[in-house]
């Protein structure tokens, strides 16, 4: 048998190579490269012979029918991940230190004890006794949810193994977990990836849906080899400002439902408690009358959202002003600062500019672009806007404002909260129509805004 060999593997992307090296050559980390013994090749005598099982598609008619979605109780949970849980489903959780991963999933394991069914929780950080004082934190002492502390993969399935299959399983986290079969140190990429192999192999024979909760690197990313992400089912990342007491759940990944779905929570004293109505809380403490406020109407997932934009235009003593940005894409910010100066003649050159989305919720969707520049042109002419107006619309780089998706869900939020104008895109193919409770505003170019509030202004 050939002797097993050293290698080198980048902590952060996975990437493995002869010799070592201070910066990784594909992900250009720093120090993340170590040393570690790589398998001895098999045999091809070791290696097994037997053969695939191949099914037809219409003979999994009935398998198929019963691998319906399990409602977990927890109506924002099961939005995100498409429904409801699916048998044999793997997830990866990923989210800051402290941000309540576990504290929401130990809520979704009670409510699925609390159905009769079988859910277990392994905490490879705490011991059973450390979980069971956060259950009785959260009023869940009495939930039948099977508590253990375990780090060894094998050990975990075998016991996993007795008795009825389990519905639920949580593992915190993978992170933690280690594989007899390699020679590393548990949170190495091959730690990582051999763990989450075997626990996503128990998953898909036994039917049971595993939970893995992923440590996050210091930008933003769950913590080892990109193939876990690959391997497993859903990726759901937890978001939050230790500032602010909401808390967003946001699928990335889905194979049994919708991408880019969300979940609001509101962290209390009793744990995590469900946000029925998003928007109505995001915009309950806005600041009407005051300059520098949009409220724009969005859209995460299949869910429409009103977030208030608040925008802070002021003279800069720097030579380079400022440009700081809270809850959005600053390139998209450049974007429209860039558009502003060039297509309208507003200079910012010599301002500070500062961008917040109210309520830590942070908004990629480029239909924001409008909102935020009626923010800024609102700022800088100190004139506030129509408090009963929202915003939405995507800028060009020639100044011209292009139609969104999803327009008449936008609006029918905004017109249940009470909201009676809506400004939006004149290309928008609801922009010449009157939808009853909300009067619709066109704008063709940002030009025409400018116009508009320099008037007002005026």
């Amino acid at each position: 048998m050939a002797r097993a060999q050293a290698r080198y593997v980048c902590q952060e992307c996975g990437s493995a190579s002869a010799k070592w090296s201070g910066r990784c050559e594909d992900c250009g980390g720093w120090n993340t490269i170590v040393e570690e013994a790589a398998a001895a090749p098999v045999g091809a005598q070791a290696r097994s012979r037997g053969s695939a099982r191949i099914i037809e598609l219409g003979d999994l008619g009935a398998r198929g029918a019963a691998r319906a979605h399990l409602a977990t109780g927890n109506r924002e949970f099961d939005r995100v991940v498409g429904g409801g849980l699916v048998e044999g489903s793997a997830l990866l959780v990923g989210g800051d230190p402290g941000i309540g991963k576990s504290t929401l999933l130990l809520q979704v394991a009670a409510a699925i004890a609390s159905q009769g069914r079988r859910a277990v929780y392994i905490s490879g950080e705490e011991a059973a006794d450390q979980v069971r004082l956060r259950a009785d934190r959260l009023g869940l002492a009495g939930a039948p949810v099977e508590l253990g502390a375990a780090t060894s993969t094998a050990d975990i399935v075998r016991t996993l193994e007795r008795g009825r299959p389990p519905d639920f399983v949580v593992i915190d986290s993978i992170q933690t977990m280690w594989d007899d079969r390699i020679d590393s140190a548990p949170g190495s990429v091959a730690q990582v990836r051999a763990s989450a192999q075997s626990l996503i192999r128990f998953a898909k024979e036994r039917g049971s849906c595993v939970v893995l909760v992923g440590h996050v690197t210091k930008d933003g990313q769950i913590a080892g080899p990109r193939v876990v992400e690959h391997m497993v089912d859903a990726v759901l990342y937890f978001e939050g400002d230790r500032g602010h007491r909401f808390r967003i759940l946001r699928g990335v990944k889905n194979r049994y439902g919708p991408t880019d779905e969300i979940g609001v929570f509101d962290m209390t004293g009793r744990g995590l408690a469900e946000v029925e109505n998003p928007s109505a809380l995001f915009i309950a403490t806005r600041d009407r009358g005051a300059p520098g406020a949009a409220v724009f109407a969005g859209l995460e997932g299949s869910r429409p959202l009103l977030v208030e934009i608040q925008a802070l235009v002021a003279p800069s003593p720097l030579g380079t002003p400022r440009r700081a940005v809270v809850g959005a894409d600053q390139a998209r910010l450049s974007m429209i600062l860039a558009v502003l100066e060039a297509r309208c003649g507003v200079s910012l050159a010599g301002r500070d500019v500062y961008l917040n989305v109210a309520g830590g919720l942070r908004i990629q969707e480029p239909a924001a672009d409008l909102a935020v520049a009626a923010a800024l042109l609102s700022s800088l002419y100190g004139t506030a806007l129509d408090d009963g107006a929202v915003w939405f619309g995507e800028i060009s780089l020639s100044g011209a404002l292009r139609p969104v998706a999803q327009t008449a869900a936008r609006l029918k939020e905004a017109a249940k909260l009470g909201f009676s104008e809506a400004v939006l895109p004149s290309a928008d193919e609801l922009a010449g129509e009157a939808t009853g409770a909300i009067a619709l505003r066109p704008v063709e170019d940002l030009a025409g805004l400018v116009a508009g509030l320099s008037r007002a202004r005026e």
